[in-house]
């Protein structure tokens, strides 16, 4: 059985991040989560790390799909190499 809750340590082996970047993901407000316990430790619901996993995947093929990279993506030229500065 899956925990509803997980540490942020097991967030961290989640996402393949640091525990640092994990709690300030939590501190930033980005992956929503409680405090529990005398100590305040930080536990994240299964579920909301799924939600925030899900954001990520929106907000990189919105970024992708803003952003062309290929064939089709014309970059902008060397300023260098046009015929009008080789002149100079």
């Amino acid at each position: 059985m899956t925990p509803r809750f997980l540490t942020l340590a097991d967030v961290a082996e989640t996402l393949n991040i640091s525990a640092a970047q994990a709690y300030a993901l939590v501190r930033g407000g980005d992956l929503p989560a409680i405090k529990v316990g005398g100590r305040g430790q930080w536990r994240v619901e299964a579920a909301e790390l799924e939600n925030y996993i899900s954001r990520m995947y929106a907000q990189t093929r919105d970024f992708v799909a803003s952003h062309p990279f290929g064939a089709d993506a014309t970059p902008d030229p060397d300023p260098a190499l046009t015929p009008d500065a080789q002149l100079g």
